[in-house]
């Protein structure tokens, strides 16, 4: 399925930042998705239309070991409604051979304001309809407003494939097919090895346990994925809805709480309406802090920042790089605290992994980028708490210590201090860096070696650690740090300027004994990133060449280009299969975080500039809409115009880094 254009199809709310869509029962408008996310890693997700697209759609994933374990609990509640004769579907899928079920015909507008709601127009009366799901638990609300002068019945009927979010259920004979009912409240664990699901009602259930098949999912089928899937139901829950009266049904994984589901139904739009920054802020800033907190779970054991919506986890490098702009910049330090401390405990060997693991898998990788990128999370959390901060002077310090003990003095595997200073990496087959894309064990963009960026993380966490052992009393290693700096940025500079293309090189080799040395003098927005780390590495002649190169090959309206169009590995489109991808992800693709690091790097050339400060302001709000997900920033977007954005739909780093950009850098 094309991705729509939304950036024509919604805005946000007359009242807030919170976006809305006028569907007027096309299609077409409703193709939009949505999400809603509970604080915890659990979340609902789905088109404007409630027609899934992806496996990992749902309107309960649960949490089931926060922030990690989803499961699709509860993919679908329809809704059906008897007025005035006439029987009602709301439901939209999308069968084989077969035009989508119609249910879409009705809808007349979505908002999510905060909660995602619909509008039915149900003959001359309208049905709100909402979801909510409980901050915190694993517990998802329904609620129905009839807004008509007599009462009508609805029926509701779940459907639930009660599987990991990325698999698929297929129809098996080995569902546990019964029910204990009490009175509002039904349970069922059809699968042993998952919990219960606690249903809550308001009105009679009418057990009829049965499979719905053959569902299918239009994204997944683009992506040459299986893309059919069957589903499970134990029943129906049948309720009449009188005028003007809220009526809900709530599922739960979760021992269910002693609240009613209005009061939590209340208790998370409470919630939720704190997250927007108000009315004296720019609809920008507005839009991007609720676009963040999705992303921030700490309302768990093991706070984080979930790398991506849906199908992303706890990855401990998007969670060093995008906790700046997903905390810090909306000023909540104790969230980024509690997400830190995630990090900290996760440390094995000096080293951070890849990812914090899912349950049943083995430990991930240590992951030099990440630890690095920790350093930098620090460098900015002090200058909001200070250095005697008792997080920051104790756990995060001694973390830090760690790290520069590993990456200064150990081994030389994942990553080392060369001979003259420098950050080398060099795993074969294995790319580190973020430009890691790979097809098999073949790497896209091969960059063992020294990468630019690595090294202006590695001067800038020398800085960071010296003045935190200066702070302890620590001369001697405060003075290393320091050391360790000026080396790098000697080498740095011996090492890493390409005259002929007037631009840094990407990387340059730190061969082995009998290996032939290389530098790689592709232009990609690496340079920019270091740039913005340490501009103390470049010459001022070097950064404003670095920036007008920027300008004029890798700035897109959507992000920087991960390749300068003029090489003839340039891929302009993410599409095709995997192998196609994949290839294009960092040969050409525009990534819109970024941008956060080319507003940084273009304040570094000319702080004081008014002009370019309103231009660089309008380029990050640009890239701000028109992803997938109404008010989120997709991964990456194609290269070449119209720019389409591509990848997950919704990733942390993208909102983040335009978040900090806008906040910390041009102070809008």
């Amino acid at each position: 399925m094309t991705q729509p254009n939304t950036a024509k199809r919604w805005r946000a709310s007359r009242n807030g930042p919170w976006p809305w869509v006028h569907t007027n029962g096309e299609l077409g408008r409703a193709e939009v998705e949505w999400l809603h996310t509970n604080g915890a890693g659990a979340y609902s997700m789905s088109t404007a239309a409630l027609m899934h697209t992806r496996r990992y759609h749902g309107v309960l994933v649960a949490a089931l070991d926060p922030p990690l374990g989803r499961h699709v609990m509860l993919s679908h509640a329809e809704v059906s409604v008897r007025a005035g004769g006439t029987n009602y579907r709301l439901a939209t899928h999308q069968f084989p051979n077969v035009a989508p079920t119609p249910g879409y015909r009705l809808l007349r507008r979505f908002t999510q304001q905060p909660v995602p709601t619909w509008t039915y127009q149900l003959g001359h009366r309208e049905l709100e309809m909402s979801i909510c799901l409980a901050r915190g638990q694993n517990t998802v609300i329904l609620r129905l407003i009839w807004l008509g002068r007599r009462p009508v019945e609805a029926t509701i009927r779940p459907l639930m494939p009660l599987r990991p979010i990325h698999s698929l259920t297929r129809e098996f004979g080995g569902m546990i097919q019964s029910a204990a009912l009490r009175p509002g409240e039904v349970k069922v664990r059809p699968v042993p090895h998952l919990p219960a699901v606690v249903f809550r009602h308001e009105g009679v259930f009418v057990g009829s346990p049965d499979w719905w098949r053959r569902f299918e999912y239009l994204e997944d089928r683009t992506r040459a994925a299986e893309f059919q899937e069957d589903m499970w139901t134990p029943g129906t829950f049948e309720l009449t809805l009188e005028p003007d009266s809220a009526h809900h049904l709530l599922a739960t994984t979760d021992a269910p709480a002693e609240a009613s589901p209005g009061e939590l139904f209340d208790q998370t739009i409470a919630t939720l309406m704190t997250r927007d920054p108000g009315p004296n802020r720019r609809s920008s800033i507005r839009s991007l802090s609720l676009a963040a907190d999705a992303f921030c779970a700490v309302d768990c054991p093991r706070p984080a920042v979930i790398a991506g919506y849906p199908w992303y986890g706890v990855h401990l490098r998007d969670v060093t790089l995008s906790l700046p702009g997903v905390c810090l910049a909306r000023g909540e330090t104790v969230a980024a605290k509690k997400i830190l401390r995630t990090v900290v405990d996760s440390m094995r060997g000096g080293w951070l992994p890849e990812l914090l693991a899912e349950p049943g898998h083995q430990r991930a990788a240590p992951s030099p980028e990440a630890t690095l990128w920790l350093f930098e999370v620090a460098r900015e959390l002090i200058e909001r708490v200070g250095l005697g901060d008792e997080f920051v002077s104790g756990p995060l310090y001694r973390t830090l210590r760690r790290a520069y003990v590993r990456l200064s003095r150990g081994p030389r595997r994942w990553a080392w201090r060369t001979e003259d200073g420098l950050i080398a990496n060099g795993v074969p087959n294995r790319p580190l860096t973020w430009m890691d894309a790979h097809v098999g064990d073949r790497p896209i963009t091969p960059r063992s070696g020294c990468a630019i960026e690595w090294q202006s993380l590695w001067t800038s966490a020398c800085a960071t650690l010296a003045r935190l052992a200066q702070s302890r009393d620590q001369a001697d290693l405060a003075s290393d740090c320091r050391s360790a700096a000026e080396r790098a940025r000697s080498a740095f500079k011996a090492r890493f300027w390409c005259h002929e293309r007037n631009y840094p090189y990407d990387c340059v080799s730190e061969p082995a004994e009998g290996e032939a040395a290389w530098r790689d003098s592709s232009i990609r927005p690496n340079a920019v990133v270091a740039l913005a780390l340490d501009k103390d590495l470049f010459e001022p002649w070097q950064a404003t060449a670095i920036i007008d190169r920027a300008r004029l090959d890798l700035v897109t309206p959507r992000g920087l280009r991960s390749l300068s169009p003029s090489d003839s590995r340039y891929q302009g489109y993410h599409e095709g299969g995997l192998e196609q991808r994949e290839g294009s992800s960092h040969q050409g693709s525009a990534w819109p975080h970024l941008l956060g690091f080319y507003v940084r790097a273009c304040l570094a050339t000319a702080p004081e500039d008014a002009l370019l400060r309103d231009e660089l302001r309008e380029l990050a709000e640009n890239a701000i809409d028109g992803g997938p997900v109404l008010g989120h920033v997709a991964k990456l977007c194609d290269g070449d115009i119209p720019h389409n954005p591509r990848g997950c739909p919704a990733q942390a780093w993208g909102a983040a880094e335009l978040l900090r950009a806008l906040v910390c850098d041009l102070k809008v």
